[in-house]
């Protein structure tokens, strides 16, 4: 499993949209990139924070930056989620695991005592290059897009 580190590349990718797209890292060059990996749709935390960078999308655009969400939930499920909350930006499905595994938040969780693995939920700042400018690992989605607004 990656470790990623500020400075680095970020690590290209190819994953299907709820618009049945494939859509590319490299796709968003020349433009900053919050990239969000999320545990679920329609969980009440994913919820809230897919909703705040909706509420915050005008700033993040007038900063530059394009909000792209990732989980290993299927494109039907994020066609629904997109739908419901009337979400303005990608959400891409990484259902083999592929690239929650090469950016390092695929790992192991515990609730109520019980081991299993699953997304940490973290977001990535890329810039117009390509390179992880920041990263917020474990975030908590109370105060999270006021830290991604204050990085970008």
């Amino acid at each position: 499993m990656a470790t990623l580190k500020v400075g680095e590349k970020a690590p290209e990718f190819a994953l299907p949209a709820a618009d049945e797209r494939i859509h590319a890292l490299s796709d968003f060059r020349r433009k900053k990139m919050v990239l969000y990996f999320y545990p679920k749709d329609n969980t009440p935390g994913c919820t809230k924070e897919a909703c705040s960078f909706r509420d915050h999308r005008n700033v993040l655009r007038k900063k530059g930056a394009v909000v792209v969400g990732i989980s290993v939930d299927g494109t039907n499920s994020h066609k629904k989620f997109v739908e419901k909350y009337d979400l303005p930006f990608l959400l891409l499905s990484d259902e083999r695991k592929k690239v929650v595994k090469a950016y390092g938040v695929w790992k192991e969780k515990s609730l109520y005592g019980k081991k299993f693995m699953g997304t940490e939920r973290t977001t990535i700042i890329i810039d117009e290059q390509g390179t992880i400018v920041h990263i917020f690992q474990k975030v908590k989605v109370d105060t999270h897009v006021q830290e991604v607004l204050a990085a970008v």
